[in-house]
């Protein structure tokens, strides 16, 4: 824990100096910006539509993204996470909007994505009903999956140079670019390390325009100030059918980008903070509402929905700079080069194997901070052939290894992208343990002491039941007494709170979880402020929390909009 504790430099309520936040919204922007134009670009030359629909489509994509990118850094109300998510166009979207492009138009595209936003919403909105299936074992296996799902467009650009230009010069720049962030980032110390990206992109670029691989013509013939011609393709507002039939298909892509902008909001929490922290997911709804809204603002705008990057929690990361400032600064650019033709141009002028090189380093770094996710509360052997069986299957389908003829027909062809894949294997698979779980065994009761008792006789008879002896039973009445004093002195009103309490077996285990209304501080948090000794005379509740670590092997508080939740594990004997 300590070298992520030395690592992060500025947290997201600090304020690093103008020049730093500036240059880091600036890598992120080189970052992203191509995948932002690139991808609505290849969707409207794919489906053969109009140059000035594919001009205004760029544009507004651009424009929404950065709003988008704002939103989630500030956070305004209950929408965006409050944490630097770089927002951009959505490539797993690319196949349906195709298809909807072709055989509806772009008003059909439209109406299917304002549609799906609201689907969002409502996710967001009940996330909490959810957390048994969209688990950190699913969302880190989709990370997992988002580099897998990326690399074969990474390998197409190593060689992306002009036709008339010597092969050999793209490895060149390629080799540099990343000999460069690699030997930055493994060797550096303060400030330096922190321009890893920005030093390998401009050695690369330098070189390539050595090399006469960098497009500087495109660059000077671009205008500094710029608008597209209006080409709002306007919203379908009485359904046609084949609204209906490709409705599905978007709801479920929406879904598998809601996983991924789970997972994008759970890992930049990791690497925000210097002391680990439980995952709040409030954040985390924020972070869902925030991509729904950018949905909505894309199918208004007549272009392609969005969703977060999950690059911006790799630089972060690298950089340990996790300041809101940058979000918006970052946002602040996006907007500024959708008026800026000149600096679109700039951005796309780097040559693609520097492109590639750079985001080779960040797709490693991603990879790994997936397979974090994953071990951070433990990994059993259920876990284990979750992850292995949806990563493995994820990358055939991705490679076209598995039946490709039978795939490509599956779902409008959805298949051959390996997250969505793999994530569907996922929550498949996550979905058959909780069907075949044992029965649980559950009540309700007012959020108070009083309540003890029945609680207890409650928790008797499940020990009973399951044959459990009476250290378990002892463990179980410990750990339930210190969670429910917990809960209600860390209440801020004096509303009067539900609480269900549910227990199950769990093979030797005893699971507990309590689902009260919202409260106040996070108990994990708590726990882990009482293990530091130079603070326990602050907290003066600690006798208590520490009875209840002491009863319990693992637990969990999961905290949203609408309810709280403590899940402990009790050890069977």
């Amino acid at each position: 824990m300590q070298e992520s504790v030395s690592t992060v430099r500025f947290e997201p309520d600090q304020s690093p100096p103008a020049k730093l936040t500036l240059g880091l919204s600036l890598q992120l922007a080189l970052l992203t910006l191509a995948g932002i134009v690139l991808t609505p670009a290849i969707i409207v030359r794919m489906a053969g539509a109009s140059e000035n629909y594919l001009n205004w489509a760029v544009f507004t994509a651009v424009l929404v993204s950065g709003a988008s990118t704002i939103i989630q850094a500030k956070r305004v109300a209950r929408i965006g996470a409050g944490y630097v998510l770089a927002m951009g166009t959505s490539g797993a979207f690319i196949a349906v909007c195709v298809t909807a492009l072709i055989e509806g138009g772009p008003e059909v595209l439209a109406s299917l994505i304002i549609a799906s936003s609201l689907f969002q919403f409502l996710l967001a909105g009940r996330l909490s009903l959810l957390r048994r299936i969209l688990t950190p074992v699913v969302s880190g296996t989709v990370i997992m999956l988002i580099p897998v799902s990326v690399m074969p467009v990474i390998w197409e650009l190593l060689t992306d140079i002009p036709a008339q230009s010597d092969p050999g010069l793209a490895s060149v720049c390629a080799l540099v670019t990343l000999l460069v962030v690699v030997l930055i980032a493994l060797r550096a110390k303060g400030t330096l390390r922190l321009w890893a990206l920005m030093a390998g992109v401009v050695a690369g670029s330098l070189v390539a325009g050595g090399l006469g691989l960098y497009d500087v013509q495109r660059v000077q013939q671009a205008a500094w100030l710029g608008l597209p011609a209006i080409s709002w393709p306007g919203i379908s507002l009485q359904p046609e059918p084949v609204f209906w039939a490709l409705l599905p298909s978007f709801v479920f892509v929406t879904l598998i980008g809601a996983i991924e902008t789970i997972g994008d909001s759970v890992a930049i929490q990791r690497v925000s903070w210097r002391r680990p922290r439980a995952v709040d997911f409030r954040a985390v709804q924020g972070a869902v509402s925030a991509d729904g809204l950018g949905n909505l603002l894309s199918g208004l705008a007549g272009t392609v929905p969005n969703t977060t990057y999950s690059n911006s929690v790799a630089v972060v990361e690298l950089t340990g700079v996790a300041s809101r400032r940058v979000g918006v600064a970052l946002g602040s650019l996006f907007i500024l080069a959708a008026f800026s033709p000149k600096l679109l141009a700039a951005i796309l002028a780097i040559p693609g194997p520097v492109v590639a090189a750079y985001t080779l380093v960040l797709l490693a770094m991603l990879f790994v901070l997936g397979m974090k996710i994953i071990v951070q509360n433990g990994i059993n052997y259920r876990d284990s052939i979750i992850v292995g069986v949806s990563f493995w299957l994820g990358v055939g389908c991705q490679g076209g290894l598995i039946y490709p003829e039978i795939i490509a027909g599956l779902a409008g062809g959805l298949l051959q992208n390996g997250m969505t894949a793999g994530g569907l294997c996922a929550i498949i698979m996550n979905v058959f343990l909780l069907v075949s779980a044992p029965r649980q065994h559950q009540i309700e009761v007012p959020l108070t002491i009083a309540k003890l008792p029945q609680i207890r006789e409650f928790l008797e008879s499940f020990v009973t039941e399951n044959q459990f002896n009476t250290l378990v039973q002892s463990r179980l009445e410990i750990a339930s007494e210190e969670t429910l004093l917990t809960l209600i002195n860390s209440n801020e009103t004096e509303a009067e709170r539900k609480l269900q309490v549910t227990v199950y077996r769990d093979g030797s285990h005893a699971v507990l979880e309590f689902v009260a209304s919202p409260g106040g501080e996070n108990i994990q948090n708590l726990l882990s402020v009482i293990r530091d000794s130079s603070a326990v005379s602050s907290v003066g509740k600690n006798v208590s929390l520490r009875l209840l670590q002491h009863a319990a092997t693992s637990i969990n508080h999961q905290q949203y909009h609408n309810m709280d939740i403590v899940t402990l594990k009790v050890e069977g004997v």
